[in-house]
């Protein structure tokens, strides 16, 4: 199943706008972001033992506040940074217990280097982007263009994400 996954994102690595991805789901399947057409997006590479790990509670209440009006948040676990738990069941119980987590969630992903996913890929070659820590923060708009990105510091309930969430979504 990995080897089809390789080839669907060797495919998807000339990709225009950032809905033409889908990410392994956590809980199995896929993540197609193009399920999120006409929604605020913001994609935040998470590490669960990583000193802004208490970002998930902001994470979790930036989606609920923002939910109904069309915002997805989207976690995606990565060990690029040497922080993360192990096996995506342990990541998924580790948020859902000490966080309560509901929002969507990637199975553990590669978000720098040669192998980074192509999401990340394209977000480096097309945008300048690649995290340079956990819990950087991409938001994308309703028609899977890229609008801004936020490093590890900015936390998800603050002005800066917050009030470009609203632009997004007053535009939806």
């Amino acid at each position: 199943m990995r080897f089809l996954f390789g080839i669907f994102f060797m495919l998807m690595s000339v990709a225009a706008v950032a809905d033409e991805f889908v990410f392994e789901n956590i809980d199995g399947g896929v993540i197609d972001l193009r399920d999120y057409k006409g929604k605020a997006v913001l994609v935040v590479n998470t590490a669960s033992r990583c000193g802004f790990t208490r970002q998930y509670a902001g994470l979790q209440k930036l989606y609920e506040r923002y939910h109904e009006d069309g915002l997805v948040v989207l976690a995606v676990p990565s060990h690029d940074f040497k922080q993360e738990l192990k096996e995506d069941e342990l990541v998924k119980q580790f948020c859902e217990i000490n966080y309560g987590l509901t929002l969507p969630m990637t199975s553990i992903t590669k978000i720098k280097g040669t192998d980074a996913h192509p999401f990340f890929a394209w977000l480096k070659r097309e945008h300048g982007f690649s995290p340079s820590w956990n819990f950087n923060k991409v938001l994308l708009d309703g028609d899977g263009e890229y609008v801004a990105s936020f490093g590890s510091t900015a936390g998800p309930t603050g002005r800066r994400i917050t009030k470009a969430v609203q632009s997004v979504l007053a535009r939806l």
